[in-house]
């Protein structure tokens, strides 16, 4: 090839546009030919083509099994030019029991286990197709379907299955594609014949009166489906929605009065030995507290035993709480999302998948239909022939012994055509019984009457419908509720009350005191010991907070950059170390420590305050923290902390700063806020004077202060009685130098 050649092949494109047409390409075709199902099988294009390739080696349900491994060799060679992991995980799936709701593979040796264990290498199983994929199969020799070639050209393969089972919604089908997926649940098929059976007889029908008839999912596994109709409606009119599934439990009694949890089935694509791992771990971590232990005593039916704590323990209440923590309970996301008959993706609501369905067997119908009657007439052809051969035997045999040209003489003198000259010529001299030609007759008189019956049928939809009927009913007969795999498994169960499980259900309530140090080290000690006991602590640490609560307590930690902080009481640390960083449960900065710390209290308020002399009411709804991120309240300017956190018990509120000035004033002058900095407190004339302590009391008890021989009480308070943001007036004689009303 010269110069000038090459640079005429030679083209400018843009980079960009070329990425996106080959992206386009390569995304198309995970959509149509990897990801998707067909809406009329149900089945992607490595499922058809291994169908078909088993169906090729005679691998039906009467004959003996044939090595994976030699199935897998010819779908990849043949059909589906892939990796063969792909085709023999395909297939592995078409045969797990727990995987397809009406397995299409009936395999022999270890296929895994709902355990999750993989199945073992395709030289060592054996498969092949079960009565459902048979069903699935039937009419491919009767031009039910059009072929195409192979990727090869060698050999030819069906572009859809005749189907005569609705595989998509009995077997569902998951896939993700480039920009789109589908996860479409299992279905009962005696329940989906009986929507499809009423789609016939009534075509306009509304989407509930079908869902009336599906009901809903079947899962492989059974569970409890907890939604209601309603919902499940919406779901199926709009093709898409959550389907919430629960395992299936029931209390056994056992003796003294004691009782285990069992639980029989779990939901769908749910891997048992990692349920079992994580409610495991949830009792190692005591977030289960009512649970005692676990054990799995599954053999060919799943067991899983729950022992409770003991006798008492409510078992639903148990169950809400695994439920909430673990995939005993799990969503199914359904996504009806499917090639429709022209290789259209789209989302189709359950009458558009059923109507799609039935639709292609119509079309089914009336192929095999006409396929039959061509059958037919060439052999009424022959047959006709046959009966003038067998009227005029002598002189037939005449012709053959003596005409050089027998055929065409036959055909001139008997007016035959070339078929049926062909096929006298063809005949054995054993043939020429008298019992063959009645034979013949009645032959010849039933396909007659059965050319007649296909003619009327194929002129008639209204019989063509009735026809398909009858197959569908036969489909429910053969693989209806009646067999063991055609019972309905899952359930369905009222959509359960929300039940509030508190920590006082989950805890067993018993008496502590929770200590933090200096240092931020946080633990907590069984029962209720002296508040001022010596307790030991790290070398230069010391105690910095010490409170009574109940295991079932939240602890509400207050930072000195205005954050709450809430702590479980039962998860505090215990025994006899020093506890472990409080830094460790909470979220709290470096520059920052604990200004205060108290047992949380329903219907109470709190005056928190900075050391600015700043500070507002809040209550008990915005303390409460629902992360380790704490919950800020109190905004700060620079320099300013957060350091008091009052427990409202009065009417009057009494605030004291470094220098020496004591001010009263009433609590309603201090607004409640949800947020902010609040208001001035008290009045410092020093820039960098700041407040030191604050005090709320009834205004008819007085307010106390530590003075040398006891605690002072003060009930005159005419003093220094005022209001808010004033600067007030000297301490009384004999108060703390710490400025505090109780000197730490």
């Amino acid at each position: 090839m010269n110069m000038a050649d090459q640079e005429e092949k030679i083209r400018d494109v843009q980079l960009k546009e070329e990425l996106s047409k080959r992206y386009l390409s390569y995304a198309m075709s995970t959509i149509v030919a990897r990801s998707l199902p067909d809406v009329r099988d149900g089945l992607k294009p490595v499922h058809r083509r291994l169908l078909y390739a088993m169906r090729q080696l005679h691998l039906d349900p009467k004959t003996g099994y044939k090595k994976c491994a030699r199935v897998v060799g010819d779908v990849i060679g043949k059909y589906h030019p892939h990796g063969d992991t792909a085709v023999y995980g395909a297939m592995v799936r078409l045969a797990q029991d727990f995987s397809v709701r009406y397995p299409l593979v009936d395999g022999q040796g270890n296929f895994g286990n709902i355990d999750g264990d993989g199945a073992a290498a395709m030289r060592y199983t054996e498969a092949r197709l079960t009565e459902f994929a048979m069903a699935m199969m039937e009419g491919l020799n009767e031009n039910a379907v059009d072929f195409i070639d192979t990727y090869d050209g060698e050999e030819s393969e069906p572009v859809v299955m005749p189907s005569m089972v609705p595989n998509l919604l009995c077997n569902g089908s998951s896939g993700i594609a480039v920009g789109m997926a589908t996860n479409i649940p299992p279905h009962n098929l005696s329940e989906v014949c009986d929507a499809l059976l009423y789609m016939i007889e009534k075509p306009d029908c509304d989407e509930e009166s079908l869902v009336r008839r599906v009901k809903g999912p079947d899962f492989p596994t059974g569970g409890v489906i907890i939604d209601s109709f309603a919902t499940i409606v919406e779901n199926y009119k709009q093709g898409k929605g959550a389907f919430r599934i629960r395992a299936k439990w029931e209390k056994e009694e056992l003796s003294h009065g004691q009782y285990q949890i069992v639980v029989k089935e779990i939901p769908y694509q749910v891997i048992k030995s990692k349920l079992i791992e994580k409610i495991a771990q949830l009792l190692s971590e005591k977030k289960v507290p009512l649970l005692a232990d676990v054990r799995d005593e599954s053999a060919q039916d799943v067991r899983i035993v729950l022992e409770p704590k003991n006798r008492t323990v409510d078992a639903a209440l148990l169950m809400e709480h695994l439920f909430k923590q673990t995939e005993l309970e799990s969503k199914f996301n359904m996504n009806m999302n499917v090639l429709d008959c022209d290789g259209v993706p789209r989302v189709m609501s359950l009458s558009e998948v059923l109507r799609a369905f039935l639709d292609h067997r119509h079309i089914v119908l009336q192929r095999r239909t006409q396929y039959r009657l061509e059958k037919i007439s060439a052999r009424l052809e022959i047959l006709s022939g046959y009966l003038i051969a067998y009227v005029n035997l002598d002189e037939i045999i005449r012709i053959i012994r003596e005409e050089d040209d027998a055929k065409a003489v036959m055909m001139k003198e008997f007016n035959l055509t070339d078929n049926q000259a062909e096929a006298i010529l063809n005949m054995k001299l054993r043939s020429l019984r008298k019992l063959e030609e009645h034979e013949i007759k009645a032959e010849f008189d039933d396909l007659s009457a059965e050319k007649e019956g296909l003619e009327a049928l194929l002129a008639d939809e209204g019989k063509r419908w009735q026809a398909l009927a009858e197959e569908i009913k036969q489909i429910k007969e053969k693989f209806g509720k009646k067999t063991a795999l055609g019972r309905r498994r899952t359930e369905f169960a009222e959509a359960p009350a929300d039940v509030e499980i508190t920590i006082e259900a989950m805890v067993e309530k018993e008496p502590i005191t929770v200590i933090l140090s200096e240092k931020g080290w946080i633990r907590s000690m069984k029962g209720h010991v002296a508040l001022n006991e010596d307790f030991k602590f790290k070398d230069d640490d010391a105690l910095r907070f010490a409170i009574h609560a109940q295991t079932t307590d939240k602890i509400i930690l207050f930072d000195t950059a205005g954050k709450f902080f809430t702590l479980q009481a039962s998860e505090i640390p215990s025994g006899r170390g020093f506890g472990q960083p409080v830094r460790l449960m909470i979220d709290l900065s470096n520059n920052d420590n604990i200004s205060a710390m108290f047992v949380f209290e329903p219907k109470a308020g709190y005056v928190i305050a900075s050391n600015t002399g700043h500070g507002f009411v809040v209550d008990e709804n915005h303390i409460l923290a629902q992360t380790r991120n704490g919950r800020k309240i109190m905004n700060l300017a620079d320099g300013e902390q957060t350091m008091f956190c009052k427990k409202i018990t009065g009417d009057m509120v009494a605030v004291v700063g470094e220098n020496r000035k004591l001010l009263i004033f009433k609590l309603e002058e201090i607004p409640t806020m949800a947020r902010g900095r609040g208001v001035a407190l008290q009045k410092y004339k020093d820039k960098d004077c700041r407040m030191t302590d604050i005090q709320i009391f009834k205004s008819e008890e007085g307010f106390c202060y530590n003075r040398s021989g006891g605690v002072a009480v003060e009930k005159d308070l005419m003093t220094w009685l005022g209001h808010r943001a004033q600067v007030g007036k000297l301490v009384p004689f004999g108060f703390p130098k710490s400025n505090t009303f109780f000197k730490e």
